[in-house]
């Protein structure tokens, strides 16, 4: 792509295209207009953005913003299918998390249950019992439900009326009574699908009062909490996890479009931040305006703490300390996304402090790069490659680059010290949905990777010294497909022209 090409594509940004309305793709006056639409609606009758009351946010199909309903309905009712008859499956929602005392954590609802639900609610918990209807299983939604006393310090929550309407559940109930139908279920069914918190542990034991809290934060009495627990305790039970995770792995066209808008939003944000950065900037300044950026497009947070690595800081792979203060002739490394509508996106793009790449620089980045570039081609479903044949090859690429720039490599060298991660990550609702993925299995059409080979340089004598303390790393979030991949995050420059003309303000890009 040429640096023509990449200034029109940031200048028209393609995630706006295949997204609902949002409040950075439409004019003031249109916003205006879907705003007074809404007026009636403040505050809202419901404990999350539904179309009613944030028709800027959705369209009326929708359950979460991209995602119709029919889309959750469809992905009960696949998991549902696969199971054998006489099936019950088990999900709570996330717990509230405590910065300090009474005050707590931006909400963040668990992954499996949104994906099964659309819920955004605290104290929820859903049950799906496998039946011989037209539908394939009957689903109860427990959850709060209206509280006047609540809601006025803590905003609305949904009516179990609209709970069994707008979700689709078959009876919604309190949360409280969660427990005791639970019990109650447990002793009909053969097949209980259920995920309990990890084993035992001298840090975190696995306590029956423990494991009532994870199963219902309502919990009325530890007797109540032992016969529920008990009843769990049996061969019958088995887990959920590795089940949903083969659903999530290929993502729905509906997903493919939202994991592009959030791949668009940070890649506009690196675009813009390259151009924000100068020498004596501090890191902490480069991960705020990135932040920034990425909330103003509609963001509802950062998938993760920021890496924002200047100079030798690069070569520590976590680098989140970000305190540090930028150097004329340094790289800088940041390796950053944005969460949105759900969906995590992942991007690390390394660039010059100066605007312009030093030689040395120059011949590093473009290692990295033409490295990264020939894995990327390979993420196809014909190609048939594994994440661990993937991560091989990009060491032999590496180790082929380093070579011709005069590197001397012994054996196993790239992968202990010059490159010591692995290559890739399944990405999607989660950052690293690779708790129940297997690296060794086949890359699918609709699996969404991502491809970050890099380099660290030490400053060793065995290594070139004009290239040490060196860090560059260049990831992409890709979309595998048939014959062909697509790279999600185009929008971030990547291209050493491209790089370079975001940096001195050559695409047209303000950083603000």
């Amino acid at each position: 792509m040429s640096v023509r090409q990449l200034r029109l594509a940031l200048q028209k940004p393609t995630w706006r295209a295949t997204a609902p309305l949002r409040t950075c793709g439409r004019g003031l006056r249109a916003l205006a207009t879907v705003a007074g639409s809404a007026q009636n609606h403040k505050p809202s009758n419901y404990g999350q953005p539904l179309f009613p009351s944030h028709p800027h946010l959705l369209r009326p199909h929708e359950l979460t913003p991209g995602i119709p309903a029919d889309e959750y309905e469809c992905r009960r009712r696949t998991l549902m299918d696969s199971l054998p008859s006489d099936s019950l499956v088990v999900l709570v929602a996330a717990p509230i998390k405590y910065m300090s005392g009474s005050a707590s954590y931006k909400f963040r609802q668990a992954s499996d249950f949104w994906y099964l639900t659309g819920f955004e609610e605290p104290d929820a918990a859903v049950i799906l019992e496998k039946t011989s209807n037209s539908r394939g299983y009957r689903m109860t939604l427990f959850s709060g439900g209206k509280d006047s006393a609540k809601e006025k310090w803590e905003g609305a929550r949904t009516s179990f009326k609209d709970v069994v309407s707008i979700f689709r559940a078959d009876d919604a109930l309190p949360i409280h009574v969660f427990p005791a139908r639970l019990k109650s279920l447990a002793g009909i069914y053969s097949n209980i699908y259920i995920d309990l918190p990890n084993a035992s542990t001298k840090r975190s034991p696995r306590t029956a009062k423990s494991l009532l809290r994870y199963l219902s934060p309502s919990a009325r009495s530890n007797s109540e909490c032992e016969s529920v627990v008990d009843s769990l305790w049996i061969p019958r039970r088995q887990p959920l996890a590795p089940l949903i995770a083969k659903l999530r792995s290929i993502k729905s066209k509906r997903e493919q479009q939202v994991m592009r808008a959030a791949a668009d939003i940070s890649g506009h944000a690196f675009a813009k931040t390259m151009r924000f950065t100068q020498p004596g900037t501090s890191e902490s300044a480069i991960a705020a305006h990135f932040e920034y950026l990425c909330s103003l497009s509609g963001s509802q947070r950062l998938a993760y703490v920021p890496v924002v690595a200047s100079g030798p800081n690069a070569l520590i792979i976590h680098y989140t300390s970000n305190n540090q203060v930028i150097q004329d002739g340094e790289l800088i490394l940041v390796d950053a996304g944005c969460e949105y509508n759900g969906y995590a996106s992942d991007i690390t793009r390394t660039y010059p402090a100066s605007g312009s790449f030093t030689s040395a620089q120059h011949d590093l980045y473009t290692a990295v790069l033409t490295a990264q570039k020939a894995l990327i081609g390979q993420c196809t479903e014909t190609a048939s490659f594994t994440l661990h044949e993937l991560h091989r090859r990009s060491c032999e690429f590496l180790r082929v680059e380093l070579n011709q720039l005069g590197f001397r490599l012994h054996a196993g060298e790239v992968e202990r010290v010059l490159y010591p991660h692995f290559l890739s990550h399944p990405i999607g609702i989660d950052l690293h949905e690779s708790s129940n993925f297997d690296r060794g299995g086949r890359l699918k059409a609709g699996m969404v990777i991502t491809i970050e080979p890099g380099i660290y340089v030490p400053p060793l004598p065995q290594f070139p010294k004009n290239f040490h303390n060196m860090g560059i790393r260049i990831e992409d979030e890709v979309l595998v497909g048939k014959e062909h991949p697509i790279i999600l995050s185009v929008a971030a420059p990547k291209e050493v022209a491209d790089v370079e003309g975001a940096c001195q303000g050559l695409l047209g890009l303000q950083p603000l």
